[in-house]
């Protein structure tokens, strides 16, 4: 299947200059293990069930979303433990760390991938079936 996409100049050099490097066939086929990663990324973050504990590493520039960061964070006051914030010029970088039913944690990281000023949002889930 044929696709187009838009994609900000700079980001596409990066990411030629990433295959390219890693000696793929091509820019599909890098495509494709992009998307791949992505799937099983979602897929992992969907399969969590229960009770789990969760790092949130995200990016953001400050003044674009940090009110709006401030009431998420403590509309999910319950499941964020604890957090961590520092600046590098006009972007910060934060963790939550949480704990609590995957099905809120899961919000949580939607809410933040919502905001177009939130660059990436990592997450690393420990589910309860570890000791």
């Amino acid at each position: 299947m044929r696709t187009s996409l838009n994609v900000p100049d700079e980001v596409l050099a990066a990411f030629d200059e990433t295959w390219q490097a890693e000696g793929l066939d091509s820019r599909s086929r890098a495509i494709r293990e992009a998307m791949r990663e992505y799937v099983e990324s979602h897929a992992e973050l969907e399969a969590a069930e229960g009770e789990v504990m969760a790092v949130l590493a995200f990016d953001y520039e400050h003044d674009d979303v940090i009110h709006d960061l401030h009431s998420v964070q403590h509309e999910f006051g319950e499941v964020i433990t604890a957090t961590s914030h520092v600046h590098r010029g006009e972007w910060c970088m934060e963790t939550a760390f949480c704990e609590g039913p995957a099905e809120e944690v899961r919000q949580l990281v939607y809410r933040l991938r919502d905001f177009d000023a939130v660059a990436r949002v990592k997450v690393m889930v420990l589910g309860a079936d570890r000791p």
